[in-house]
């Protein structure tokens, strides 16, 4: 039997975060699409998938590199550091907006995760530590090479490519920015104790090696303003062939510094039954947004749970979007949900990207009694 939520459910509830007054609680993860073109502009297709999906509560991007050089761990992934670039995402916003909904785009750089053979760069990284994986490029699948360690000095220019990629955003119509310091890229790899071997002030101690994430989320504030910053984390997490043997002592050194910021909310991307978890919970009382990893994302009784005990402000999913279109009037009328379809995940064109069905498209539809 398909879910149906309560009309008072906590899910369903408006919540304000930061400058952006969310209709619900339930965000549209960010999920890489592979459909940008060449030169990392958003396809004209872009601004039709997400105003599609704006009845989420904040739809948070895809990926979006901030500069040419953090791009390249994916085939077609944009960016928004050209001019091209922001008004191609001025389309997507005005359309998210004109559909009521409300935005933020994430903000990347692959660091280490990068391939010559996709961006034509040699990637960088904290310390010349590869990844133990394959990258997808144009002639399949190849391991990642050795990175080269950024020098010191090159460090401030990756700052400042956050904050000038902010400023775009913004100026773009964006409702906000979420910097992505998880999940094995750049931020994620300075955090680690495992990935970062550097000796400067950028490696070391937990407070060095959350020096970078820090400066990002410091520069952003000050170009935007901290209503209009997210921030995205995963401690522990394994994506990227990461590993951090302390999970917790960066996160803590970063948590506290951003504090005062006032930025609109933590992204955490964790197992809510990890013990970091409540680490993390007690550490940032203020509004947090769960990507439940380890609980399916439709197993909304559970995610619902998490918010009606005060636990999180939000839950983000992602698949579940990505294949319903209309997912929160599907959960408030009880309907079927459709199935996403892996096989086009990164393709390219309109297949599996924007023709998922709506209620509105099926003459006849399941609906819980």
């Amino acid at each position: 039997m398909a879910f149906r939520f309560d009309l008072d459910a906590s899910l369903l509830k408006p919540v304000q975060v930061g400058d952006t007054l969310a209709a619900n609680r339930i965000f549209m993860a960010p999920l890489t699409r592979s459909r940008a073109q060449r030169d990392a502009t958003p396809s004209e297709l872009a601004a039709r998938y997400y105003a599609q999906r704006a009845a989420a509560g904040i739809i948070v991007s895809e990926a979006t590199a901030v500069s040419a050089d953090a791009n390249g761990a994916y085939l077609n992934t944009p960016g928004i550091y050209t001019d091209r670039h922001q008004d191609a995402w001025r389309a997507v916003a005005d359309a998210v907006h004109a559909a009521r909904g409300r935005m933020f785009l994430q903000l990347w750089h692959v660091g280490r995760m990068g391939h010559p053979d996709i961006s034509g760069r040699v990637p960088v990284a904290p310390s010349a530590v590869a990844a133990d994986l394959a990258a997808r490029t144009p002639e399949g699948p190849k391991p990642l090479p050795v990175p080269r360690a950024l020098r010191t000095p090159e460090i401030a220019t990756i700052v400042d490519d956050f904050r000038r990629a902010a400023r775009r955003a913004i100026d773009a119509g964006m409702d906000g920015v979420e910097i992505h310091s998880a999940n094995g890229y750049l931020l994620h790899q300075f955090l680690s104790d495992v990935a970062n071997r550097r000796t400067d002030h950028y490696g070391g101690s937990a407070a060095n090696r959350a020096r970078l994430t820090a400066e990002v989320v410091e520069a952003v504030v000050d170009e935007v303003g901290g209503g209009r910053v997210g921030l995205r984390i995963s401690p522990g997490n394994t994506a990227g062939g990461m590993s951090e043997i302390d999970e917790v002592g960066a996160y803590e050194a970063l948590l506290n510094r951003i504090a005062p910021l006032g930025i609109a909310y933590l992204h955490l991307s964790i197992a809510p039954t990890d013990p970091t978890f409540g680490v993390i919970r007690a550490l940032w009382p203020d509004t947090l947004v769960l990507n439940a990893l380890g609980v399916a994302e439709t197993d909304f009784c559970a995610l619902e749970s998490f918010a009606e005990w005060g636990a999180v402000s939000a839950v983000a999913v992602g698949r579940a979007f990505l294949a319903n279109p209309d997912l929160i009037d599907r959960l408030i009328l009880g309907a079927d949900l459709n199935e996403p379809d892996p096989a086009t995940f990164y393709a390219s064109g309109p297949a599996g990207y924007v023709d998922y069905p709506t209620l509105a498209d099926i003459p006849s539809r399941a609906v819980a009694n």
